[in-house]
């Protein structure tokens, strides 16, 4: 499956403390043509807060999203086989793409990039 960029997609995650996985959400990053190349960078989707991450955001609109519960973006990303993709359930709205965004512009630009 290629999916777009904002995509929320459901895809296996493995256990980090036990053996097996579970289909989980997660968000497309990558732009389509770089996914039509058989691979889509994509940030884990949680409903865990209880040890949260820097840049961790918030999902407002969850319907658009096709979430029934409330999850934040965490920046945990990865790249997967385009073949493990479940299925699309939803895209980010405007308001949660902005936010998502401006979190990975502040975790990944290094200051020296922002001067002039």
């Amino acid at each position: 499956m290629i999916c777009d960029q904002w995509d929320v997609v459901v895809v296996p995650f493995p256990f980090s403390e036990r053996a097996g996985q579970r289909r989980r959400p997660a968000l497309v990053l990558s732009l389509r043509d770089f996914n039509c190349s058989g691979h889509t960078v994509m940030a884990m989707i949680t409903t865990q807060t209880h040890h949260p991450w820097p840049a961790d955001c918030h999902i407002q609109d969850l319907d658009r999203a096709g979430l029934p519960s409330p999850c934040i973006v965490r920046l945990k990303v990865f790249t997967l086989d385009n073949r493990l993709i479940v299925r699309c359930c939803g895209a980010l709205a405007s308001q949660d793409r902005e936010s998502v965004q401006e979190a990975i512009s502040f975790q990944f630009h290094s200051a020296e990039s922002h001067v002039d």
